[in-house]
């Protein structure tokens, strides 16, 4: 990842960005982005972060967070032994993740992820999970590469304990 760190800046958007020209091969995606995302930090509704090719300043990927709640009944037993007994637990959702067609395969998405769960851990409000939004099979099925687990109802909705993703960044 040490290149990729050298190839791009992560940044909130903003209006200095042309994300207009931003295509993941995902209609839905690149709608959103396109259309609003903008807004959506605007009104604090998700956060929306921008991967900027440090040379050529193009949006190569992005991603958004927002804070959310999930039922307690909804995890494992034995997640759910190890945190209180509330109705819901205090979550953070990753709704949306892309990455540019030219960018695709280069790691940009891993390295996006990464900074995703990097920057919650950094945050100074609480959260127990990390929630992830699966938009086909085929996403899905990478999230699962790292870890997370699907929810029986809803496989395309996933989760990591915060406990875990604390272990693969030395947080405590």
């Amino acid at each position: 990842m040490p290149n990729l760190i050298r190839t791009y800046s992560i940044e909130p958007l903003s209006k200095k960005h042309d994300h207009f020209m931003f295509n993941c091969g995902a209609l839905e995606l690149n709608d959103y982005f396109q259309q609003r995302a903008g807004q959506d930090a605007w009104r604090n509704v998700a956060s929306v972060w921008v991967a900027v090719h440090k040379e050529t300043t193009k949006i190569c990927g992005y991603f958004t967070l927002s804070m959310a709640a999930i039922p307690l009944d909804q995890l494992t037993d034995d997640i759910k032994k190890k945190l209180p007994r509330y109705g819901n637990i205090p979550a953070i959702r990753l709704g949306r993740l892309a990455v540019s067609k030219e960018e695709q395969g280069k790691g940009l998405g891993r390295f996006l992820l990464t900074e995703a769960m990097i920057r919650c851990l950094q945050n100074e409000i609480a959260w127990a999970v990390f929630l992830v939004d699966a938009k086909d099979d085929h996403a899905r099925r990478y999230y699962q590469r790292f870890g997370f687990l699907s929810f029986q109802e809803n496989p395309n909705a996933l989760y990591m304990p915060r406990a875990l993703i604390e272990t693969y960044f030395s947080f405590s």
